[in-house]
């Protein structure tokens, strides 16, 4: 005979289980919500202005709600004025973390035609003189491992044409080696130009099929991957637990900038599907905003509403 403990335990766990399973819907959000790794920017949104006054910079972020950095490649030797660890301690000590850094792979080539926007100032942006991982590649390296974060990424390097995919190659080769010795994961930051054809090569994956996923992971730029027409859902799948990183940038049907949530880029199955890509963080971006910190709350904002739908 079943005894009075026994029937009680058993009543419970029905109920239990019973109340789980007419609150589904309750419970399957709780577990997406656990799920998704906290809102984080990419500092390239804010460049001048970190530049200028990282401090007040970074108190507009931890009050927009930011919770992971990604810092921009900046000032020599530095982050943003500031040593590895008194950068890392600072962002830390307003309640965010510092996850990961962008390098430059090869001397910056500006595209075609682009018009450089104005500063705060009004003038022209100038930017800072930068080290790149040609020629800088160990030095950048123990820079990032001193700040004691896991990732470094190369924000973009050079494939004008097919001699120059297969030397970038080599110099992401040899940084991921680096990078592993130092105890960091190195990663590759695409725009869209990756996925075009140049001298029969598709950069993209000449880089994903040459070196090794332990060496290079890779950092998906969702905006400019719906701008070279592919799907990321099908690049999660293809690079399945490649991607720890994105990059969430929105657009217009004219291609412009704007902050997350005032374009036409949908977002949701990408959001739905993460694990598939091995996704440990994502980074908010907007190119060169005219107006940063307007920005950088809207997108803030946008992005929790669209949480709720996810």
């Amino acid at each position: 005979m079943k005894s009075r403990r026994h029937f009680l335990q058993q009543a419970t766990a029905l109920t239990v289980g019973g109340a789980l399973l007419s609150h589904s819907s309750w419970a399957e959000s709780l577990f997406k919500a656990k799920k998704l790794p906290e809102t984080g920017i990419q500092l390239f949104t804010i460049l001048m202005q970190m530049e200028t006054d990282a401090v007040c910079s970074l108190q507009k972020l931890a009050a927009a709600g930011y919770k992971n950095i990604e810092s921009a490649f900046n000032k020599p030797g530095s982050f943003y004025g500031k040593k590895p660890k008194e950068f890392k301690a600072l962002v830390h000590d307003m309640g965010m973390e510092w996850r990961s850094h962008h390098v430059v792979g090869s001397p910056m080539k500006l595209p075609p035609n682009m018009k450089i926007p104005n500063g705060p100032d009004g003038k022209p942006m100038s930017f800072p003189k930068m080290m790149t991982l040609k020629d800088n590649g160990q030095e950048l390296v123990d820079l990032v491992a001193e700040a004691g974060i896991p990732y470094i990424v190369c924000a973009s390097i050079g494939i004008d044409t097919g001699e120059e995919i297969k030397k970038s190659a080599e110099i992401l080769q040899q940084t991921g080696e680096l990078a592993k010795k130092a105890g960091l994961q190195f990663a590759y930051h695409n725009h869209a130009s990756e996925f075009d054809v140049t001298d029969g090569i598709v950069s993209y994956d000449y880089f994903t099929s040459q070196i090794s996923a332990d060496l290079l992971k890779l950092e998906l730029d969702l905006g400019w991957v719906f701008k070279a027409g592919k799907n990321p859902v099908d690049l999660f799948k293809q690079h399945k637990g490649r991607i720890p990183l994105l990059h969430v940038k929105d657009m217009t049907a004219t291609g412009e900038m704007v902050p997350f949530g005032n374009g036409v880029y949908d977002f949701k199955a990408t959001f739905n599907n993460l694990d598939i890509a091995g996704v440990d963080y994502f980074f908010l971006e907007q190119d060169f905003p005219q107006k940063p910190f307007e920005a950088i709350v809207t997108s803030a904002n946008n992005f929790n509403k669209f949480k709720k739908t996810l």
